[in-house]
C-alpha cells in the first residue's frame, strides 16, 4: 500500500484510489513540509504552492498530481531535481468554464437587453477553454474571434486577430495562463492603459487568472466608466479581494468558474490515470460510473427551440446570479472567500440535463451546447 495525502476538497479521491493506497486528507493551504514525510503521492489543487519549502521533507515522493489546468503552483525544477513525476489536469474543467461563461452572458443579456448575436466576443487565450467557448458561439451564430500570438505564431488553424482587434471588440473573455516574462507576459495584461482603450460599454469577463487585470486600475476605470460591465471570478490577492472592485463589477463569483462536479471529477480520474499509466496497474474505473444522476433528468421540448429556451435551460443547470450573491454576503473576508470555495454546491455541466426535441435541427442544437438530446 502507498500513502497519499490529498486536498480534503478533491472529489472522488478515495473511490479512485482507495484500493491500492492509504489517503489522508487536509486543507490544501495548511498542508506543511512535516506532512509529506513518508508520503507517496500528493494530490493538491491550485491553492497549494509546490515547492522547495514544501519539498524539504520528503524522503519517500514519487508523484505529484494537481487537479488543476494551471501549472503556476508548482516548482516543476525542484521536482525535476528531485526525480519527483508530476501532472497536471490540462483541460479537465475546460466545459465548466465555458459554459461559466456562458451563463454569465446570458444572465448580462437578460438584465441589460440585449442580443448576444448582435455582439463579437474576443476571446483572449485559445486553448483547450478558448476552444470550447468558440465552439459554443459556433453553435449559437455569436460572432467571435481569438487572439493568441504564440499559437498564432506556432501555425494553429483559426481567425486569430491581435490585441488591437481585441479592445475593440464587444466582449472580451480572458483565458490565458500567467506569465511575466517572454514576448507575450499576461501579468497585468489589462492595466490602466489598456482598460482605457476598451469600449465605453464593453464586458470584460475574467475566469483565469486574477494578475491578468490590474484589479485597482479596474475598479478605478469602472467608477470613471459607469457603462463598463465586468465579470470577475478569479481575484488578485486571494482569499482576501479588493472590497471596492467586488461592490462595482457587475457579476462576481468566488474562483468557480470551472468547479463542476464533472471538471472536478475528470480532475481527480485525469490523476489517477496518470498515476497508473506510471505504475503499470490497470485502469479498471470510468469517470462515469463515478457521477450521480442528475436531480432534473428529462425535459421534452414540444415546439420548435429559441433562443429565450436556451436560455431557460442553461438557467436551470446553472445560474450564475446564485454565485455572484453567495460571495456579496459571504465571500468578503479571505476565511469567508475559502469557505465558498470549500462547500461549493453541487453544480452539473448541461451534460447531465436531458433535453428531447422534435426536430432533428433542434436535437443538433441543443446536443452542440451541451445538453445530453434526444428525439421525442
Amino acid at each position: 500500500m502507498i500513502n497519499i495525502l490529498a486536498d480534503e476538497n478533491m472529489p472522488y479521491v478515495s473511490e479512485l484510489f482507495g484500493d491500492f493506497s492509504n489517503i489522508t486528507f487536509k486543507n490544501g493551504r495548511e498542508i506543511t513540509p512535516q506532512d509529506l514525510k513518508d508520503i507517496d503521492v500528493l494530490l493538491v489543487r491550485s491553492i497549494t504552492q509546490v515547492n522547495e519549502t514544501l519539498l524539504a521533507q520528503a524522503n519517500d515522493l514519487k508523484f505529484v498530481g494537481s487537479a488543476t489546468i494551471g501549472t503556476d503552483h508548482i516548482d516543476k525544477t525542484a521536482l525535476d531535481n528531485r526525480n519527483i513525476a508530476w501532472s497536471n489536469a490540462p483541460g479537465c474543467n475546460a466545459i465548466a468554464v465555458a459554459q461559466y461563461v456562458l451563463s454569465a452572458l446570458i444572465n448580462l443579456s437578460a438584465g441589460q437587453q440585449f442580443n448576444l448575436q448582435d455582439k463579437t466576443i474576443a476571446i483572449v487565450g485559445a486553448g483547450n477553454i478558448g476552444q470550447k467557448l468558440s465552439a459554443l458561439c459556433d453553435v449559437l451564430s455569436i460572432n467571435h474571434f481569438w487572439c493568441d500570438p504564440i499559437l498564432e505564431q506556432a501555425g494553429a488553424q483559426g481567425d486569430y486577430r491581435s490585441m488591437d482587434e481585441v479592445i475593440k471588440a464587444d466582449i472580451i473573455s480572458l483565458h490565458v495562463p500567467i506569465t511575466k516574462t517572454g514576448d507575450y507576459p499576461t501579468y497585468h495584461m489589462f492595466d490602466a492603459t489598456r482598460l482605457a482603450q476598451l469600449k465605453p460599454d464593453a464586458i470584460l469577463i475574467n475566469s483565469c487568472r486574477g494578475d491578468v487585470i490590474d484589479n485597482i486600475a479596474l475598479a478605478e476605470h469602472m467608477k470613471a466608466t459607469p457603462q463598463f460591465i465586468a465579470v470577475i471570478d478569479v481575484w488578485q490577492n486571494e482569499p482576501t479581494i479588493n472590497h471596492e472592485l467586488l461592490a462595482l463589477v457587475d457579476i462576481a463569483t468566488p474562483h468557480i468558474a470551472g468547479y463542476s462536479l464533472e471538471g472536478k471529477a475528470r480532475g481527480t480520474f485525469m490523476l489517477y490515470q496518470k498515476w497508473c499509466e506510471m505504475t503499470g496497474q490497470s485502469i479498471d474505473k470510468s469517470l462515469t460510473s463515478l457521477l450521480p444522476v442528475a436531480t432534473v433528468n428529462a425535459i421534452n421540448l414540444e415546439n420548435e427551440v429559441q433562443f429565450d429556451d436556451i436560455k431557460q435551460l442553461v438557467r436551470l443547470a446553472y445560474d450564475i446570479r446564485d454565485d455572484d450573491d453567495l460571495i456579496r454576503h459571504f465571500g468578503k473576508s479571505g476565511k469567508g472567500f475559502d469557505n465558498l470555495r470549500k462547500q461549493y454546491k453541487v453544480r452539473r455541466e448541461l451534460s447531465a440535463l436531458i433535453v428531447n426535441a422534435k426536430h432533428e435541427a433542434d436535437v443538433a442544437l441543443l446536443a452542440g451546447i451541451g445538453f445530453n438530446s434526444f428525439k421525442i
